[in-house]
């Protein structure tokens, strides 16, 4: 199993020329977010996720976080990493001062979070749901409960879970039945168990505070009675000391097949009395209200499939370069050669390589949007920024963790036999890399989420305006000189009108659900990849600037050039068979009877 290199200068170049980060530097409150300090900060984690997450992902996979008489434990090692993170003050990234944080944008904050999830998945989740649950409390908790538990959250100290899922109800929340009887003294008891929960017990912190949806006695039936509850798992005394442990246990540990580090528990509520919490927000908005930590979540997600592909890609291509077998086709010379050098390597290798840079772009930008959508002074473009991160997030989600899935099998197959085999640790990756398409909704529910709530509901105006902007860089990239970037240009042109057309295709169907809802997953791959190819578009126009400025190329900006073409030939091409499958083969779907099946 290989080391994990951080890509620290594919990340800069990225949040440099891709996701504008001076410009987000610029926006109000993040003056101090200067190249010298981004630099710091990044070379700093990048040692982090090298010399301390890295070496335990084989740990974690191995030991599991194991359940023993209601107490979890996690994988050796774990403990000290996470105390690493609470001393640099890595968790407070992207929170306001005055909790704690450093106040930086969150679009470096994601760039420190790829590294954390390249080098360590099943670890990183825990920053990414105690993050989730800062933001939701930060938005919606009284003054009172942000006094007492977002600084120690902020900081690490305590972390953070989302409690959503039942045994009866996964995406189906209208079947949430865990119920919140309110006291007199304002407080509420919770009763029900809650199961999938990340993170739910461990021995990290000392505490761990539950956002929880549940019910109140006189809630209206479905998503509209449910309403959102802070439960600690220790209580906290008037003077901020740890007191009594609450009514809330880990029954059990669910057995996965991957992330076995990330402890994922069952959790009981109230089996001695009565969970103690507190509301979160309005009563019956708690739906509403939790969406704000899932739609962290689900960018967080996004970004674990760029970086599980990143992972994989680094172990497929130490691999290949020291695996000697066989003549590659046109090789001048009888002798063996590494498999690098056999053209279906390569191939395989730059499919990675070109899906792993898009997906980059694609989620940077998407955080640099987030970043303008709370910062920016001017509120048209606050509201520009706002449309752009809501259509970008399913995407970001559903496409950005199938491509990471898929790199990750590459990967194994770039290995051979001895990539099924676990002491290579390839097979890892793949197994870590499966839930991303499930948890915190699965693709399809990003597809539908993508369709009705963001192009059918605004009549398609927010798409229409992100493919004019795609299709102005294509238009630049064509009109160049260079012949890497015409090519792109020319192959982003045909995808972005064939993704008008599949849009204009939805919009027709708007009285048809079944169809809208077979069409989405093709859609959003389709958006996706014209997504991707816009990005890569970004960077290579970049990189040809800089090398017509004179910039020294050691082959880092001249691939740039190569990599979209690649992508425009091997890829973006891919986009003309889904405007088929969408347009002429949605009815397919319904032409078969669910018995013939």
């Amino acid at each position: 199993m290989t080391t994990f290199t951080a890509p620290l200068r594919d990340i800069r170049f990225v949040l440099d020329e891709v996701a504008n980060l001076g410009a987000v530097s610029a926006l109000p409150g993040f003056e101090d977010s200067t190249g010298e300090l981004v630099d710091s900060i990044l070379g700093e984690a990048g040692r982090i996720a090298e010399d301390v997450l890295a070496p335990l992902n084989r740990t974690g996979d191995r030991q599991g976080a194991r359940w023993s008489e209601g107490r979890v434990t996690t994988p050796d090692g774990w403990g000290d990493a996470w105390k690493t993170l609470i001393d640099g003050g890595w968790n407070g990234l992207a929170f306001e001062p005055e909790w704690g944080g450093m106040g930086l944008p969150n679009t470096l904050n994601v760039a420190v979070g790829e590294l954390w999830h390249a080098a360590n998945m099943a670890f990183g989740l825990c920053p990414l749901l105690t993050q989730g649950a800062v933001n939701a409390l930060r938005q919606f908790g009284s003054d009172a409960l942000k006094a007492v538990y977002l600084p120690p959250m902020v900081s690490g100290v305590w972390t953070g879970t989302m409690n959503l899922t039942e045994p009866q109800a996964g995406s189906d929340l209208a079947a949430i039945r865990t119920r919140a009887v309110p006291m007199e003294d304002g407080s509420h008891r919770l009763f029900g168990q809650k199961i999938f929960i990340t993170y739910g017990d461990h021995d990290l912190t000392d505490n761990i505070i539950h956002l929880v949806l549940a019910r109140l006695p006189d809630a209206p039936e479905g998503v509209k009675g449910i309403s959102l509850f802070l439960v600690p798992k220790r209580l906290v005394n008037p003077d901020g000391s740890l007191g009594a442990r609450n009514d809330v246990s880990c029954v059990s540990l669910e057995h996965k097949l991957g992330i076995h580090g990330s402890p994922t528990a069952v959790l009981a509520f109230g089996e001695q009395g009565g969970a103690q919490g507190w509301l979160v927000g309005e009563p019956n908005k708690g739906l509403a209200q939790m969406f704000v930590m899932m739609n962290h979540a689900r960018q967080s997600v996004g970004l674990q499939g760029l970086a599980i592909a990143e992972r994989a890609y680094q172990q497929a291509r130490a691999y290949a370069r020291d695996r000697v077998q066989g003549v590659p086709a046109g090789w001048q010379g009888t002798s063996r050669a590494a498999i690098i050098h056999h053209p279906d390597v390569r191939r395989t290798l730059m499919g990675m390589k070109a899906r792993i840079e898009a997906m980059r772009a694609l989620v940077y930008s998407t955080a640099a949007a987030h970043d303008r959508r709370h910062r920016h002074p001017d509120a048209k473009t606050r509201a520009e920024a706002a449309a752009l991160e809501e259509l970008l997030t399913p995407v970001t989600k559903g496409w950005c963790t199938e491509t990471g899935q898929d790199i990750a099998s590459l990967g194994i197959q770039i290995h051979g036999g001895m990539g099924y085999i676990e002491e290579t640790g390839a097979a890892q990756h793949l197994r870590d890399a499966r839930i991303t398409t499930i948890y915190e909704g699965t693709t399809a529910i990003q597809a539908n989420d993508l369709v009705n709530r963001k192009l059918l509901r605004d009549g398609g105006a927010a798409l229409s305006a992100y493919t004019a902007e795609v299709a102005r860089n294509a238009d630049a990239m064509t009109a160049s000189d260079n012949l890497h970037l015409q090519t792109l240009g020319r192959g982003l042109a045909d995808a972005c009108r064939s993704l008008n057309d599949m849009a204009r295709w939805i919009l027709k169907q708007g009285q048809h659900p079944d169809l809208t809802a077979g069409a989405a997953g093709p859609f959003l791959d389709a958006f996706g990849l014209v997504a991707g190819g816009h990005g890569l578009g970004i960077g290579a126009r970049a990189a040809l600037r800089r090398l017509q400025a004179g910039e020294t190329d050691d082959g880092f900006l001249s691939a740039k050039l190569a990599t979209a073409a690649f992508y425009a030939h091997h890829i973006l091409c891919r986009v003309a068979a889904h405007r088929v499958t969408v347009i002429d083969g949605t009815q397919a779907i319904m032409d078969v009877d669910v018995d013939q099946l």
